[in-house]
């Protein structure tokens, strides 16, 4: 295994913003390269890809399934190590369970899958291959995200009390995919992102980071969704309570409809003698307070916890930001695949990515916010 591992690719062709996205951060650290792909469902746009790739045109295929049965024909030394699944939410399960019975492990883009239960079907054939899987929560990536979580693990805040997540964005406030604006189009069309509109693309983000942070689980919530745009299909603004499983109660924001917001996730975490600040445009900085004192702690600076010391990766000082945060899903996961490659048991400093549990959580969030908010009871349980 002293080679770097060989990845391909499903979506994220011409047009795609994310599927460029994973790209360079699984190119970041020189540990992965791209070496094939199925980069569209239309077989001539996916060549086309390819080529702008500069890929051999043999390794550029038609189709998902293509793509994984010629792959898995090749000799050893050859084939694609994995599969990272970029397309929209409607075809993230079909590619990812593909993958998993043909014997290779997989990189999803989240959400993991269109329903709670393609989700479940997906952790059953993970289990049955013994391959790996990642969902990318990128932001969990975040060198001072981990500095919170270890915080708070140890107890430098008391038992949490209260958590507020936030993720406004504003770009649309307007009905923008009339325009035919791709990423606005797929994202507000149920039959391509699911249930749920803004809830499943930026509030599964939100969910995923207050219990990563924190180390809880929600329980319970009491959810408002609205679609404020006329003609929009599928929810644009949610404000949602939360109760967790200690007894701490919290308030989640997610909207897509807050003009002149640009990607604004933030959170505040308090507990009983202190407090968490982290702001994602400002991600190298993390605030610790208490009634007495603020801290401000920077990213590369001071005694950190080793999780963050680990995922940073320049000096103080220069901005270190969304594709590093990314590519430390990508490194992490691809430093696990290489010990299971190797028969090895995988060192804990790389066995931090979201995982099947996680994608699982985030599906059940979306079905449970969705149903809550047509309920008339006030508490709805959180789905498993």
């Amino acid at each position: 295994m002293e080679r770097k591992l060989r990845m391909g690719m499903v979506g994220g062709g011409q047009g795609a913003f994310i599927g460029g996205v994973h790209r360079m951060a699984a190119g970041l650290d020189g540990q992965i390269e791209l070496v094939c792909g199925a980069f569209s469902s239309n077989p001539e746009r996916s060549k086309a890809s390819g080529k702008e790739l500069y890929l051999p045109e043999d390794r550029v295929y038609g189709s998902y399934e293509e793509m994984i049965l010629k792959e898995k024909e090749l000799p050893e030394g050859e084939r694609m190590d994995f599969v990272s699944v970029v397309t929209p939410n409607h075809m993230h399960a079909p590619p990812t369970l593909f993958a998993l019975k043909n014997g290779f492990s997989v990189v999803c883009d989240k959400p993991l899958a269109f329903t709670l239960a393609e989700a479940k079907e997906i952790q059953q054939a993970l289990e049955e291959s013994g391959q790996i899987l990642a969902v990318t929560y990128n932001y969990t990536g975040y060198p001072m995200v981990k500095q919170a979580r270890d915080l708070v693990k140890s107890g430098k805040i008391g038992a949490v009390r209260k958590v507020i997540v936030e993720y406004p964005q504003g770009w649309l406030s307007t009905l923008v995919e009339a325009s035919g604006q791709k990423q606005a189009s797929w994202r507000t069309d149920p039959s391509k992102s699911g249930i749920a509109g803004g809830t499943g693309d930026i509030g599964t983000h939100a969910e995923h980071l207050a219990e990563y942070i924190t180390g809880l689980k929600v329980t319970e919530v009491c959810a408002d969704l609205t679609i404020f745009v006329e003609g929009r299909k599928l929810d644009d603004d949610a404000n949602i309570l939360l109760h967790f499983d200690n007894g701490a109660k919290g308030i989640l924001h997610c909207s897509q409809i807050s003009v002149g917001e640009e990607n604004n996730l933030n959170i505040r975490v308090y507990g009983e003698t202190g407090g968490l600040i982290w702001h994602q445009q400002e991600p190298n900085t993390l605030i610790f307070q208490t009634n007495d004192e603020k801290r401000i702690l920077r990213t590369g600076v001071g005694d950190l916890s080793a999780s963050a010391q680990n995922h940073t990766r320049i000096p103080a000082g220069h901005p270190e930001a969304y594709l590093e945060a990314f590519a430390n899903i990508y490194r992490n996961f691809a430093a696990t695949l290489k010990s299971k490659l190797k028969g090895e048991n995988p060192d804990p400093t790389f066995t931090d990515f979201p995982s099947i549990e996680d994608g699982l959580r985030g599906m059940a969030f979306i079905e449970t916010i969705i149903e809550a908010s047509k309920s008339d009871q006030k508490w709805y349980p959180f789905k498993s």
